[in-house]
């Protein structure tokens, strides 16, 4: 009688944490797969005017001079503002023959740090 109260492993028991593990498994796969690449269109500039808006600044005669006289002098970063949020740039060597230019970017958002991976970075279609 005894023995017929211990509970006694078999594949009954050992099925749920198995389970368990391959769709925690299959889920982390999943996020981590990576998102699909986007386009993103708006104004390459610089994170110290992020906006856009070079008034305060105008370290040069235009905003294309003045996004490269903060990259090169104040250690600021290229990103894409869309008239709404300023993005980070991956990578920032594309930007700097677009500064102060419309342009569209193809790469993948972090969400969490607002920053683009750059694939590629073109003129906007007008």
């Amino acid at each position: 009688m005894i023995d017929s109260i211990r509970s006694t492993p078999g594949p009954k028991n050992r099925t749920r944490p198995t389970l368990t593990l391959s769709i925690a498994l299959l889920f982390v796969a999943a996020l981590s797969a990576g998102q699909a690449k986007q386009k993103f269109t708006g104004v390459i500039t610089d994170d110290m005017c992020a906006k856009g808006d070079h008034s305060a600044m105008r370290m040069g005669p235009n905003d294309a001079e003045c996004t490269k006289a903060c990259i090169a002098l104040h250690s600021a970063s290229y990103v894409l503002y869309d008239g709404k949020s300023a993005y980070v740039l991956s990578d920032q060597k594309l930007p700097e023959k677009l500064a102060g230019q419309k342009v569209t970017v193809v790469g993948t958002l972090d969400a969490n740090t607002k920053t683009i991976k750059v694939d590629s970075i073109a003129a906007a279609a007008k």
